[in-house]
């Protein structure tokens, strides 16, 4: 009953997480869209009244007229409408469903003993320590010296992203590495919503009701994390749905696969940026594109290496891999799962007989022998010869 219970609660959430990521990387994209096809105002009247640019559109069958203040307009409007619930609701869903998957089922989705056998409550503070202390890092160097320079705050962030990779894939397993990766952007990113916009936004406004000048330090900072926020979106949105693709995650060089998912999603984000500009360059596809084939030719399969004619007469037979199967994998991938933690057989495959482990022999060798993702966690303690003994199963069948 807690496995059916876990999985209503797993789709309720990731269902609240989309529709909430939904409307803040919409709104979000919508206002960089905006900022960056702002025309000058058209009128001696608009200009003695601070607009600083404007924009006509047509959507759904209506006219829309949006004007952009140099810093605010003569008087504030009665109903002023406040972005930051979308990125808070999000933060807040992203983060229940990482403590529903990923550490409460720590020893499931986070833990891998054949990377670092760690005991749960410290996997646990490792991850905290990263979403949180990976904050703290990127605000505090975002408010120092080097901020000044964006260039360089740029070189300085990305070998921290490196190096928060490599550990991470060091000490989790694939799928718990890219997801806390993710979680800690996503946390930088609504840390600059929370921390930096919205006390910029809030001091503009009380700034026009006191009838001071506004600090323009917030506008400054609020741009620059606006800015970052928008580079940080495609490497989130790539990483939280790579959980369902073990041949990147759990590839003994996942580190470099997704330091080069997040170069490539902030290099396609740049393009998208140029192109509203109007001053588009080819170059950030074409990084994207190169770094993309190169991963996906570091991650296409390797053909099973054939076996000698003595070898294919000792291959294992359908029988006795059924059995390491049913042993190894059948107690979550089976009708009525028997694993803690799994209502329905994951991705709806079953093992219950020989002729359904014959059918997936493709994915029993790439996913149990090539990358070893399956068991997940190995849960079931499957041994390395074993994973032999699949290995030339599959090696004899593809002759």
């Amino acid at each position: 009953m807690e496995s059916y219970f876990l999985e209503w609660l797993n789709l309720l959430g990731r269902w609240a997480h989309v529709i909430t990521g939904i409307a803040w990387i919409g709104a979000s994209f919508y206002f960089i869209w905006l900022d960056n096809h702002l025309e000058a105002p058209q009128t001696d009247e608009q200009k003695r009244v601070g607009v600083g640019g404007e924009l006509w559109a047509v959507h759904g069958g209506g006219f829309y007229h949006s004007q952009k203040y140099h810093i605010a307009p003569p008087k504030l409007p009665e109903n002023l409408l406040w972005f930051k619930w979308e990125a808070y609701t999000t933060w807040i869903t992203g983060m229940f469903m990482l403590i529903l998957m990923y550490w409460y089922q720590a020893e499931i989705y986070l833990i891998d003993p054949g990377v670092a056998d760690l005991p749960k409550p410290v996997a646990i503070i490792i991850g905290l320590v990263c979403i949180f202390g990976g904050w703290k890092v990127y605000d505090t160097l975002c408010k120092s010296r080097f901020a000044k320079d964006e260039k360089t705050l740029t070189l300085i962030l990305f070998a921290f992203l490196c190096v928060v990779a490599i550990v991470l894939c060091h000490l989790f397993s694939g799928r718990g590495a890219f997801i806390h990766f993710g979680a800690m952007l996503g946390t930088m990113m609504v840390g600059n919503v929370a921390d930096v916009i919205m006390p910029g936004q809030r001091d503009l406004v009380a700034a026009k009701e006191q009838g001071r000048e506004p600090d323009p330090m917030h506008g400054i900072r609020a741009k620059q994390r606006s800015v970052h926020n928008t580079y940080f979106t495609l490497p989130v949105l790539l990483v939280m749905i790579s959980n369902h693709y073990a041949m990147a995650h759990s590839h003994p060089f996942n580190w470099l696969v997704l330091i080069g998912f997040t170069v490539a999603g902030a290099a396609i984000r740049v393009w998208f940026v140029q192109r509203h500009a109007g001053k588009a360059s080819p170059w950030p596809l074409i990084i994207a594109g190169v770094i993309l084939a190169a991963i996906a030719a570091l991650l296409a399969p390797r053909p099973a290496p054939p076996l000698s004619a003595e070898a294919q007469a000792d291959a294992p037979t359908l029988v006795v891999v059924h059995d390491i199967v049913a042993q190894r994998c059948a107690s979550c991938h089976a009708d009525v799962p028997t694993q803690a933690g799994f209502n329905s057989a994951p991705q709806g495959v079953v093992f219950n007989t020989e002729a359904d482990t014959k059918a997936q022999a493709q994915v029993i060798y790439q996913q149990a022998v090539v990358t070893k993702a399956m068991p997940i966690g190995n849960l079931t303690g499957i041994t390395d010869e074993e994973r032999a003994t699949l290995a030339a199963w599959y090696r004899n069948l593809t002759p």
